[in-house]
């Protein structure tokens, strides 16, 4: 399917006044560097133990926003920008921001595994927080259900449930401390020094002052446009996948090859959503595309229905389980690859109004 670049007599793309040039991009990163450092007075003053406040999590997350807009303005605006200065920065944010994101990471996943293994199994034997193993036996089904499949799946419901709970939780326990221990490194200390001083001095080049921006953001919504024409649309288009289905559940533990595209995808929709906010000038957000938005978030929920697959389908292959706690496992794998299907589906019915619209 051919995509089309947004045409410039489009009200989304129409820039009033002069073009965007590097001064517009300095405010820009200048504006995410005073929001990175905001956030970490604020993670600072709200605590950050193992017992830390809402205010604390809220924190983390204004800074994982910031470090992302910051890493890919220096990626997209490179050449408006001192070269070694973003070589230097660019891993260091992704090192930030990917560290800080592990631990909201499973604790979404786990939330999201547990409620689809409610509504599968009709059971309330599971754990409803990150806590201790629930080792209750399950209820009956709930009446209406089919009685053998639901009854299967309720054997094994409340032990899949407390063994995805253990194993998560462990995990996220894990990330939070390796999060503390970043935030206090003296790597971390260097990356927030530096954004320190490009709060108050961005390093330009001697001609970015009159380069327009916007060629460089169309570069990046070319590259994003060129991926989603690599995608397998048509696939996309039908409810039921077999194919990904039968890779997860084989023993090899390697990531199913069909969404790695898919996950490149969302990538470049950040980037091309990060050039539209910086050649929209320092405020960021002053242009705002629904249908951008709504296929980022069905590519977020492509990620996390991908990843929770995996999830369960590397929990049924821990050794020793009981068959019924595994067969639950391989349905709630087969589960979240139905909800990969879904959100593929969801991306493709935003990207097609969107290339509608701007043909």
């Amino acid at each position: 399917m051919a995509q089309q670049h947004l045409d410039p007599a489009d009200p989304r793309s129409r820039q009033v006044g002069p073009a965007p040039t590097g001064d517009a991009l300095a405010g820009y990163l200048r504006a995410q560097a005073t929001e990175f450092l905001r956030a970490l007075r604020l993670h600072r003053e709200t605590g950050s133990g193992a017992n830390g406040s809402e205010g604390s999590a809220e924190a983390a997350r204004a800074l994982r926003r910031s470090a992302r807009r910051v890493s890919a303005s220096l990626h997209t605006f490179q050449s408006l920008l001192d070269t070694d200065w973003c070589e230097a920065m660019r891993p260091e944010l992704a090192w930030v921001s990917g560290t800080l994101a592990m631990e909201h990471a499973y604790t979404a996943r786990l939330e999201r595994l547990l409620t689809a293994l409610h509504r599968l199994s009709g059971s309330t034997a599971f754990p409803v927080q990150t806590s201790a193993p629930v080792g209750a036996a399950a209820p009956p089904a709930k009446a209406g259900a089919p009685a053998q499949e639901r009854g299967n799946l309720t054997v094994g419901a409340a032990k899949a449930g407390a063994l995805l709970d253990r194993r998560l939780t462990l995990a996220r326990t894990r990330a939070h401390s390796t999060a503390l221990q970043a935030l206090g490194s003296s790597r971390f200390h260097a990356v927030a020094d530096k954004v320190a001083v490009l709060a108050s001095e961005v390093p330009l080049t001697k001609t970015a002052g009159t380069t327009d921006l916007r060629p460089l953001a169309t570069s990046a919504e070319g590259r994003l446009s060129d991926a989603v024409a690599a995608l397998p649309l048509v696939t996309a288009g039908h409810p039921y996948n077999a194919a990904a289905l039968v890779h997860g559940l084989s023993p090899d533990t390697v990531p199913h090859p069909q969404d790695a595209p898919w996950h490149q995808v969302r990538l470049l929709l950040r980037l091309h959503r990060y050039a539209r906010e910086a050649v929209s000038g320092p405020k960021g957000n002053a242009v705002v595309d629904l249908r951008l938005l709504s296929a980022g978030q069905a590519l977020n929920r492509h990620r996390d229905a991908s990843e929770a697959a995996a999830a369960a389908a590397q929990a049924a292959r821990t050794p020793r389980i009981a068959p019924a706690t595994a067969y639950v496992l391989g349905v709630l794998h087969a589960d979240q690859r139905h909800e990969v299907e879904a959100a593929r589906f969801a991306f493709q019915q935003a990207w097609q109004k969107e290339t509608v619209g701007a043909s």
